[in-house]
């Protein structure tokens, strides 16, 4: 039977810890078999949760001989990594050992040296802290998980599940995984990936710029067709001072902050009313519904329907006077 060890550390964070005990736990293989056998392993017989404690059945010894070894995000991701931990997940390695990472679980992963030269993923709050800690990792932000075969990393929260669905997949075929993701209330894929979660803010620009006010102005015309020429005439700069300008305050250029600003628009709207896309399309300044779909799902990573349909802010019904 397939082994899985999730490592508890301390300061664990519950739900990644429990998600994979969960999952795999529940897996049957046809004939109602289970299909893995899930071990808590912990450096110490206790580790602390946060709000709880938990007692551990195993210690790191147990890795040894596990075929997957899980690592559950940690509450502080700066948090050093006792040393005996990463020699344990470096010999499992390489007995062959697969290792997978939910959520912060990336930076338990980085540390040991195992993602160099590696993309990797992580919760999308973490993936710049991330990318500056261990420059040899190629940080993706915007995916739900990265398969590099012995090495995988998935980003936040429910994006474990998306990993342990996979891995199921990889483990034991469709069907089965199809199984496990009915019994977690799951499709087996999700369209797009972590970028339609992530919230995009547009570079800060110092209070009292010469930028300030042109910027407003964009923001308040993104329906019109701005060309570059336009908005250095707003300026009172050439296109070439505009550019430099915008790179010193922006760290990016005038079309780039522009146009991230009108998907930012796009997705408010698409939140908050009922405005059909190819309207939101016209409001935000796309030429076209086709341009707008493409540009959106180059942002977002997924459609601007499916965005509508999972993040449309929606009335609660009023329940009966009492």
């Amino acid at each position: 039977m397939h082994i899985v060890a999730v490592l508890a550390l301390d300061q664990v964070v519950p739900f990644d810890l429990a998600t994979p005990i969960e999952v795999f736990t529940r897996t049957r293989l046809p004939g109602g078999r289970p299909a893995y056998r899930v071990r808590v392993c912990a450096p110490t017989p206790t580790v602390d949760a946060g709000t709880f404690k938990i007692q551990a059945d195993w210690g790191l010894e147990a890795l040894t001989d596990a075929d997957t070894i899980i690592l559950p995000g940690c509450a502080d991701p700066a948090a050093g990594i006792p040393e005996d931990v990463l020699d344990a997940l470096r010999k499992a390695a390489a007995n062959g050992t697969r290792l997978a990472s939910i959520c912060t679980g990336a930076f338990v992963l980085a540390a040991t040296g195992l993602l160099d030269g590696l993309r990797a993923t992580t919760h999308w709050l973490g993936a710049d802290v991330l990318a500056r800690r261990y420059p040899e990792v190629e940080v993706d932000p915007d995916v739900l998980y990265v398969d590099n075969g012995q090495f995988l990393t998935s980003a936040g929260a429910a994006a474990g599940l998306d990993l342990c669905l996979h891995l199921i997949r990889r483990d034991h075929g469709s069907a089965v995984a199809a199984d496990a993701a009915r019994l977690s209330v799951m499709p087996l894929e999700r369209e797009g990936g972590q970028a339609q979660f992530i919230v995009h803010d547009q570079p800060p620009v110092p209070r009292g710029s010469t930028l300030e006010p042109v910027l407003r102005w964009m923001s308040d015309h993104l329906d019109r067709d701005l060309a570059l020429a336009d908005i250095a005439a707003r300026a009172g700069l050439s296109t070439r001072s505009l550019n430099r300008r915008f790179r010193e305050h922006t760290g990016t250029t005038p079309l780039r902050w522009l146009h991230r600003e009108r998907i930012r628009r796009a997705q408010y709207l698409l939140e908050t009313t009922t405005h059909p896309v190819d309207r939101i399309a016209g409001q935000v300044g796309f030429g076209s519904p086709t341009a707008f779909r493409d540009g959106f799902r180059r942002v977002v990573g997924t459609s601007p329907n499916s965005y509508r349909s999972a993040f449309q802010r929606r009335e609660v019904p009023a329940g009966p006077a009492r």
